[in-house]
């Protein structure tokens, strides 16, 4: 895709575009589309981990659902201090799977939800209020860091998806490679030969063709969209809360990390446009994933947080329009509110969405790389940080294993790519001098790069 000078990609539409709403409300399918499995899979996990029955997983899955929706819009148009005006689309992360099946099944799923409320307002909606003073110690070479290592460790998850889904007894069949490769393939020529609506909705298309495929080979079963209810509306309280020491700590430690995936994708998506997020557009965006977490675990959802293959498709797509994702949300929060609607999302096979889930990830990385070489110079220090930082997170994310003889609590806080990437390269650029590091003076950067981060409402 043609860049620009100022290291923006050719937008087809910028952030306060608003397309012709029948592209608006297929774009925002598309956005839909790529998250939904992905995103309501941390539900089936959860819920299969800990024996929940199927009523209890339906439930979980719908709130999840509902208020990926809400906090989408949010995002998108803000309420008050919370959210940053960008296409940011929100849903339940993996990074809180292993915490959330330990915790429900040792305390039960009151402590899973007391956790949640508690953290998430009182840790990254407080780095969100107060980030005009941590914003230095953030600057392109840690977010853009951060950015890479979520693409790249989440490429297995992809994997898995494209090779029928990890533990499914069909996995790595020829047919479920056959669907990915199918879809991805779409995707891919219809963004690069083709033009107009065609290349905006390549991955749409992709997804289509391959449902209509998979459902000739007989791979989608429609059992469960004959069972569902047409409306169903989530209560507060389902489970109960209890406040469990141990859950409230480990709950701590992962929204540190949502924070620090929540500006890297910040960062991946304001990369189109050559520039870093401003300091309302980081601070709106974290307030918006630690306040509807809380929210959502009142009504006993999982903690919704920007989804990171999202930001892949700002790139592929050139669309950047928050209105577009407005959508999306609202379409996300109907789902919620229709267990049928979603139960028939639901039927497309984990292959399908796996050639979809690969670009994503892979643009995501994409991403984070660009934005080092915008805004980073690749000189003796700054190379270090990366290699360090590169080498261990991906280091635990391919090796779990090597960590085993840590206590359990610093194997789960360690054993998280994020966190290991994030902390050695914040650890790093503090204190070793250079242009980037809060704590020393420094340099003043090349010019390109100066005028691509300037955004008026720093000032």
């Amino acid at each position: 895709m043609p860049t620009e000078s100022d290291g923006s990609i050719q937008l087809e539409y910028g952030l306060d575009d608003r397309p012709p709403l029948p592209k608006s409300i297929l774009l925002a399918i598309q956005h839909v589309a790529v998250m939904i499995v992905p995103s309501t899979a941390v539900a089936y996990i959860v819920a299969e981990g800990v024996g929940l029955g199927a009523a209890e997983t339906a439930y979980i899955v719908q709130t999840v659902l509902l208020f990926s929706g809400l906090a989408t819009i949010v995002q998108a148009y803000t309420v008050g201090p919370v959210g940053a005006r960008l296409p940011i689309v929100m849903g339940s992360s993996f990074t809180f799977v292993g915490a959330a099946t330990t915790i429900g099944a040792d305390f039960g799923m009151a402590a899973v939800f007391g956790a949640i409320l508690v953290t998430g307002v009182t840790v990254e909606g407080i780095i969100g209020w107060q980030f005009d003073r941590i914003k230095p110690f953030f600057p392109p070479l840690v977010t853009g860091l951060v950015v890479v290592i979520i693409g790249l460790y989440l490429i297995p998850v992809g994997m898995d998806y494209a090779a029928g889904g990890a533990g499914a007894d069909d996995y790595g069949a020829l047919y479920n490679i056959g669907l990915a490769a199918l879809v991805l393939g779409i995707a891919v020529v219809l963004n690069l030969f083709t033009r107009g609506v065609t290349r905006l909705l390549s991955i749409l298309a992709g997804l289509g063709v391959g449902y209509v495929v998979a459902i000739g080979l007989g791979l989608v079963d429609f059992a469960s969209v004959w069972t569902a209810s047409w409306v169903a509306v989530p209560s507060p309280t389902r489970f109960g809360f209890e406040f469990e020491p141990i859950a409230i700590v480990m709950f701590a430690f992962l929204f540190l990390v949502s924070a620090m995936e929540t500006v890297g994708d910040m960062s991946g998506i304001t990369a189109a446009e050559g520039r870093n997020p401003s300091k309302s557009e980081f601070r709106g965006g974290l307030l918006t994933d630690g306040l509807l977490s809380s929210i959502a675990a009142a009504f006993s959802a999982f903690p919704v947080t920007s989804f990171s293959q999202n930001v892949g498709i700002v790139t592929f797509t050139g669309v950047m329009s928050r209105h577009v994702v407005g959508i999306s949300g609202v379409i996300l929060a109907i789902l919620g509110l229709s267990p049928k609607v979603g139960a028939v999302v639901t039927t497309i096979p984990t292959a399908v969405f796996g050639g979809a889930v690969l670009l994503m990830v892979g643009m995501v990385a994409a991403s984070g790389v660009r934005l080092l070489f915008l805004h980073t110079e690749f000189n003796r220090r700054n190379m270090v940080i990366v290699a360090v930082a590169l080498g261990l997170g991906l280091g635990v994310a391919t090796t779990p294993e090597a960590l085993a003889e840590l206590p359990t609590p610093a194997r789960r806080f360690f054993g998280e790519p994020v966190i290991v990437t994030a902390l050695s390269a914040l650890v790093l650029n503090t204190f070793v001098p250079g242009e980037q590091s809060p704590l020393f003076d420094a340099a003043p950067v090349e010019p390109a790069a100066e005028t691509a981060t300037v955004d008026p409402s720093d000032d």
